[in-house]
């Protein structure tokens, strides 16, 4: 299985598949991006690095018991996508705690409130295969089992269940 476990930075991704007990190894893209060079241009305003997609798929050929795990996971050939979701204003605060800035928490919490990875997700690889969950109010530990009940086939596919628009 192929699995990539995407959201919007702050949804917990990172925290959540360090804790997921399963045979997959946990690929975190965006360490592997920065260590390897797999970027085109950073971004000094945004203190990023636009990551090459392309470069990052070749990177990934053959690995296919694995959980890539990133805001830019849902762009690769997948065979499920968990889509991790937080309520905006919860969003917002974790991002500021990080020590981002409150124009980049709120461009965020925005994206988030208006579906922007779930929207992309679906798009590229059909509602069959995209899973929600909303992390708001879930320890770690919780949304770790959720992303292995959706490896063990034990969960439908739930995209469209959570709705943030009313923080617009």
């Amino acid at each position: 299985m192929r699995l990539g476990v995407t959201g919007t930075p702050g949804t917990g991704k990172t925290t959540a598949t360090d804790l997921v007990e399963s045979d997959l190894d946990v690929v975190h893209l965006n360490e592997m991006v920065r260590e390897e060079g797999l970027y085109t241009e950073v971004d000094e305003e945004r203190d990023s690095v636009v990551a090459d997609l392309e470069a990052v798929a070749t990177r990934l050929e053959g690995r296919d018991d694995v959980i890539l795990e990133s805001h830019l996971a849902h762009h690769l050939d997948l065979d499920a996508v968990v889509v991790l979701r937080c309520e905006p204003t919860e969003l917002e605060g974790r991002l500021r705690d990080r020590g981002a800035s409150a124009a980049k928490a709120e461009e965020n919490a925005e994206s988030e409130a208006l579906d922007v990875i779930l929207s992309e997700a679906v798009d590229r690889h059909g509602r069959n295969s995209v899973y929600e969950v909303d992390t708001t109010d879930r320890p770690p530990a919780a949304v770790a089992e959720e992303i292995e009940a959706v490896i063990a086939g034990e969960l439908e596919p739930s995209a469209g269940t959570v709705d943030f628009t009313d923080y617009l």
